[in-house]
């Protein structure tokens, strides 16, 4: 069973619908109790670095987290998810991560080669494998994903396992090491390399 992360800040219904379609056991709970039972996590979100880490904090779940990834529970963090998984971010302000995995969460816009260009980044662009990862297999090189952000992971090649370009920036777009897993594209509406990524998550759960 994978438990669905709720804290307030997330649009779960596609991903609840994803996993439902793909076959894979779920619920959605703000219980550490109920966490602390799955077999495999994951963090969503959409919206403030800030508030996210926030609603964590006062809620006790990023003491969960912790706990449950140090046993070696699985964790998939997801766009917003995945940012919160770093060590800290700028966005409006510096804010402090879950830490799980090197790396600072950075505005795009100061680095795009072009005043014109368009924040959030948002539409399909295609992913290049940077190294070869169970979560991958067997997603053939240069699929697209559906990407909705304005921030961005630097500072994270050690855990980099795909990007993808946008505006000649290269954007971590799957990070990972161990069984701590990020995505800042959505695979729950990226299409059928988006479902398959989420069914190569659920077989963590047998490795």
């Amino acid at each position: 069973m994978i438990a669905i992360i709720d804290y307030g800040v997330g649009n779960l219904f596609s991903l609840s619908a994803s996993l439902a379609h793909q076959g894979i056991p779920y619920t959605i709970t703000c219980k550490p109790e109920e966490i602390e039972q799955a077999d495999a996590l994951i963090l969503p979100g959409v919206g403030a670095f800030g508030d996210a880490a926030k609603r964590l904090q006062d809620s006790g779940l990023d003491q969960v987290i912790h706990k449950q990834t140090q046993k070696g529970i699985p964790l998939l963090g997801i766009c917003l998810g995945m940012q919160l998984l770093f060590e800290k971010s700028y966005e409006y302000g510096e804010h402090k991560g879950l830490g799980l995995l090197p790396g600072v969460v950075c505005p795009l816009r100061p680095d795009l080669p072009r005043e014109d260009a368009l924040v959030p980044h948002m539409g399909w662009n295609r992913l290049h494998i940077v190294k070869d990862d169970p979560i991958l297999a067997p997603l053939p090189e240069n699929r697209h994903m559906y990407f909705v952000h304005s921030f961005y992971a630097k500072q994270c090649q050690e855990v980099l396992l795909a990007d993808a370009e946008y505006e000649s920036i290269r954007v971590p777009a799957i990070v990972g090491r161990g069984r701590v897993y990020g995505m800042q594209f959505h695979p729950e509406k990226s299409g059928a390399a988006g479902l398959q990524l989420l069914t190569n998550f659920a077989r963590l759960l047998s490795r």
